[in-house]
């Protein structure tokens, strides 16, 4: 891998960086199919999609039992991890939760707000390549301390689902589990099925053929957001160590051959030097083939600023779904970022941290999604109303107010509705 110059790409070069496509729209018209025939076929058409798109003829789609019993089939230290990981995550996001309140304003008018949680949700945990257990704790978890009464769980089928993830799933808190996965799992959760329950609301990742589905029961049920292959970017000036830098890269890299994975330093060395790095440590990985088809996209590479203030602008309009800053003024740089999903300051806070364990969520908004909104949190699962009470005064002075403005939009009865409330003290 060579560095690039910021000021050196071409048009077409910045839009790959900065309109990273998902795939979405290439699948669209199969995935509609496939939603309308579970919305129509439920069970039976879950069985058939299983078939022909994982090889799998499931026996029982509701696998909840299954994920109890997976709990005593993972080694000890996993089980510790997948603990450790679900109390992290848990204290995070309890300390997320708002609470109710109400405010007098001024002499009879008394306002408020209040929270209450989603009767029930879905949540999608991918399979496919690798197994998955953080992104079941990431999503069930936030949605049980949320106060979710039903939280159900789809996941791929395979001849034998990742005992790990299961255990994740059952270790999280989920009320039932699922053996369906891609488009079809979105929508059993959406519609129902003779044995899926239907929610109000789908979250989690997922590949193109989840986030297409996402994108086509929207509006007949919620979802969290459209989520697109995983990216970092790091920004990096000359006292970052490039192997660390370059670990990052690698490590967001091997998650997917679409993975976007940038670092932009203002020091020429520096970029060398994580170059050098990558190309050293990548035929190292497990994943190799995934790693350089991910560091050969054309939303990838090491760019080189004409100064921080320059790799700054980039991230602004990047909008990383993770951003790591390892620069010796990182909290001056990150104070002048807005569009950010998730960030990692410092050498020793690698993204996977906060993937796993460090208590934040991984489930983030990607392709430029972190300038409009942010990642999976209580909030997701929550949804708030407003509260009044106001006293006859408070109601007499306001009745100017809200007469006038009804009247003038040609609301009459609007206007009547407080005028009637002060006919016999007239």
């Amino acid at each position: 891998m060579d560095p690039r110059q910021v000021a050196d790409l071409s048009p077409d070069e910045r839009r790959a960086f900065f309109e990273r496509d998902a795939g979405v729209d290439a699948v669209r018209g199969d995935v509609r199919d496939i939603v309308e025939r579970v919305r129509d076929e439920g069970d039976a058409a879950v069985r058939e999609f299983s078939r022909e798109f994982d090889g799998v003829e499931v026996a029982n789609i509701d696998i909840t039992d299954g994920a109890e019993r997976a709990v005593d089939a993972v080694d000890d230290d996993v089980l510790a991890a997948i603990r450790e990981s679900i109390a992290n995550v848990r204290e995070f996001h309890e300390a997320q939760l708002p609470e109710d309140w109400t405010r007098e304003f001024d002499d009879g008018r008394v306002l408020g707000k209040r929270f209450r949680p989603l009767d029930r949700v879905g949540v999608y945990v991918p399979g496919g390549t690798a197994a998955y257990p953080s992104s079941a704790i990431m999503g069930v978890v936030p949605a049980t301390v949320a106060g979710v009464d039903h939280v159900a769980v789809v996941t791929p089928p395979a001849e034998e689902i990742n005992p790990a993830t299961l255990a994740a799933i059952h270790e999280a808190g989920a009320d039932a589990v699922y053996s369906v996965g891609g488009a079809q799992g979105v929508a059993a959760l959406a519609y129902g099925t003779e044995t899926v329950t239907r929610v109000r609301k789908v979250v989690g990742p997922g590949n193109k053929w989840v986030t297409a589905a996402k994108a086509e029961v929207r509006g007949d049920v919620e979802i969290d957001f459209l989520a697109g292959p995983s990216e970092v970017l790091v920004l990096a000036d000359d006292t970052a160590d490039p192997a660390a830098v370059a670990a990052d890269l690698i490590a967001q890299a091997e998650h997917d051959p679409n993975a976007s994975v940038v670092a932009v330093t203002d020091d020429e060395a520096t970029a060398d030097a994580v170059c050098a790095e990558i190309d050293a440590r990548t035929p190292e990985r497990e994943r190799t083939e995934t790693i350089e088809s991910a560091l050969d996209n054309d939303a990838s590479g090491v760019l080189v600023a004409r100064s921080m203030s320059e790799a700054v602008l980039f991230a602004e309009e990047y909008a990383a779904e993770h951003l790591s800053i390892q620069a010796d003024d990182d909290e001056a740089l990150l104070d002048r970022i807005s569009n950010v999903g998730s960030a990692f300051l410092g050498r020793f806070t690698p993204v996977a941290a906060g993937d796993y364990a460090s208590g934040t969520n991984h489930v983030l908004p990607t392709n430029g999604g972190a300038k409009a909104f942010g990642g999976l949190s209580t909030d997701t699962f929550l949804r708030s109303s407003t509260v009044q009470r106001l006293s006859e005064d408070g109601l007499r002075d306001l009745s100017e107010t809200v007469t006038t403005l009804a009247e003038a939009e040609g609301l009459e009865a609007h206007a009547e509705s407080v005028r009637t409330r002060f006919e016999d003290g007239e």
